[in-house]
């Protein structure tokens, strides 16, 4: 089935999409598939633990995003997940198994937790990822001011693959909660990170003090 799965990925695969990925850093083997057609072919073949694993391992980026969404998260030992995480070098693949697989996983607290002082940057991109949810939808036992302290002396120096949700739990602070959003904001026009993001047209700067207000602009 993996090669016919395989097969499939690449008669899907578009010569565009692939040079867009390669300049943007994404030159791991793939086929250029498009997201919608990986999603699209996810919905038919349904969830698949074995076969996503086996995509996994192939070490084809599509077929990894593709894996990823056939995958059953609680079948997943944690040693398991963390060399996944510790592989998954390019962006839309690490987020795509953040959002579809480490958040849905039943140790995931555990895991964010031991995660935030990894060696790896990648664990510790997962483990600011894992905080970003706890800081935007369970708040209750978590530190912020304590968090702020941390981000505002390991942003800077972080390793960029952390640094950007580092970025987002600074930001979901101050959008938050109010009595930290001046404490928040300071951080970020302190700490300057993102100030020059290119920002498409229509979208919210990462640059942490314009992104809070306009949320919290938004939010009225």
């Amino acid at each position: 089935m993996l090669q016919d799965t395989l097969a499939q990925l690449a008669a899907l695969g578009s010569a565009e999409v692939k040079a867009r990925n390669i300049r943007t850093g994404s030159d791991t083997p793939q086929f250029g598939v498009k997201l919608g057609d990986i999603r699209s072919l996810a919905k038919k073949l349904k969830v698949n633990h074995a076969l996503g694993l086996d995509l996994w391992h192939s070490g084809n980026m599509d077929a990894q995003l593709l894996g990823i969404l056939l995958l059953k998260p609680a079948l997943l030992e944690t040693n398991q997940l963390e060399q996944m995480v510790r592989g998954a070098t390019v962006t839309q693949v690490a987020d795509w198994l953040n959002s579809y697989v480490v958040k849905q996983h039943p140790e995931k607290e555990r895991l964010r937790l031991a995660w935030l002082d990894a060696d790896d940057p990648m664990l510790q991109r997962s483990g600011w990822s894992l905080t970003n949810e706890r800081i935007s939808k369970t708040p209750e036992g978590l530190d912020l001011a304590a968090l702020l302290d941390r981000i505002e002396a390991e942003l800077p120096d972080a390793p960029a693959p952390a640094q950007w949700t580092m970025n987002m739990c600074l930001a979901a602070i101050g959008i938050n909660d109010a009595n930290l959003r001046q404490r928040a904001l300071d951080i970020g026009e302190s700490i300057g990170i993102y100030r020059y993001y290119p920002t498409p047209k229509g979208c919210t700067s990462p640059f942490a003090p314009l992104w809070i207000n306009e949320i919290v602009r938004r939010a009225g």
